[in-house]
């Protein structure tokens, strides 16, 4: 059986149950009478703060509808991978999910956005731009494709962790195999700074770092703290080369069938969370870097200038797009 049809067949088989249970819950929460179950898939670890902020918006919700509204929050790929989970979202299958907006690029294309290196100035011009009306547009650019967005969620800055070396500069990263998303511009921005990108399921990356199948990797504090990756890798660089936040996503299919009154509600626990998410996030970023070097980690804030010149370039692809016209409105936003 090929690669190709044996994820086929796995998707079909995911769906499949899937359905089946939703359909068994939804036969029992009619026979209940008044009941709607919302249902949330991530593909975190339960202590990572997404986590936490989902099960803050499932709070809100159930207390704003009065218990009408039931939200249960499935993290680590319960329900499948990030791909899956959007696949089950557009199918109206699965009610709402996390996705980062990397990945979520392969279904909603303005979201390739994010994945411009040094995009953002730090952390408060990023929250500037999401929570501007390009923020605004980009979460509703999903809605032709079957997803809404209804806000997003801080994911920090990405930067490189390793096995045997520090990266101090980016020469130091010639010809190391680094694990990517899988985006055509976080494969570019690696290729860029000379290191050879290597997209591998989050799932399966402790195991590619432990047998060497890859050198390093690249993601926020939090992450690499809560899927145990400092265990393996003792050096990390904070270079900070990627802003790309999650996008909290409900079905469109879903969406539509629920009253005003319950979009509102969705609506107000939304913007209740990112802030709520947005505290917490900080203060594990914090506690995350605090732990990693407790455990061995050597941990440095790397000067940025010869990365960024190392993928200025990239940003020059886009000019006399729409793209372009974006990456400008965004760096005049002080």
């Amino acid at each position: 059986m090929t690669i190709k049809k044996s994820i086929l067949l796995k998707t079909v088989v995911i769906v499949i149950i899937v359905m089946f249970c939703l359909f068994a819950m939804l036969f029992l929460s009619q026979k209940a009478g008044k009941v709607k179950t919302i249902r949330i898939s991530h593909s975190l670890d339960s202590s990572h703060p997404i986590h936490q902020s989902l099960e803050y918006f499932a709070k809100i919700v159930e207390e704003e509808s009065g218990g009408t509204l039931k939200v249960l929050v499935y993290p680590s790929c319960q329900l499948g991978s990030d791909r899956e989970t959007v696949e089950l979202m557009q199918m109206g299958i699965i009610s709402m999910g996390i996705c980062s907006s990397g990945p979520l690029e392969s279904f909603v294309p303005d979201m390739k956005i994010f994945g411009v290196p040094y995009l953002f100035r730090d952390k408060e011009h990023m929250y500037q731009v999401l929570d501007g009306q390009i923020g605004e547009m980009l979460l509703s650019a999903g809605e032709e494709f079957g997803l809404k967005g209804l806000c997003f969620l801080d994911a920090g800055a990405r930067s490189f962790y390793t096995c045997h070396k520090m990266i101090n500069t980016p020469e130091d990263l010639e010809g190391m195999k680094i694990r990517v998303m899988k985006t055509n511009m976080c494969i570019k921005t690696i290729e860029a700074m000379n290191a050879s990108p290597t997209p591998i399921n989050f799932g399966e990356l402790y195991t590619a770092l432990q047998q060497g199948v890859v050198d390093g990797a690249e993601n926020n504090p939090p992450s690499f703290y809560t899927s145990r990756h400092y265990e393996i890798c003792k050096y990390y660089s904070l270079d900070e080369h990627l802003r790309i936040p999650d996008v909290l996503l409900i079905s469109k299919i879903f969406w539509d069938g629920l009253s005003n009154e319950y979009k509102q509600m969705l609506l107000k626990a939304s913007k209740l969370t990112v802030q709520y998410q947005r505290k917490l996030w900080s203060e594990f970023e914090v506690y995350a870097l605090e732990e990693v070097e407790k455990a061995g980690v050597e941990v440095i804030c790397p000067g940025k200038k010869d990365f960024i010149a190392l993928v200025k370039p990239l940003w020059q692809e886009f000019e006399g797009t729409e793209m372009g016209k974006m990456i400008k409105e965004i760096q005049a936003i002080n």
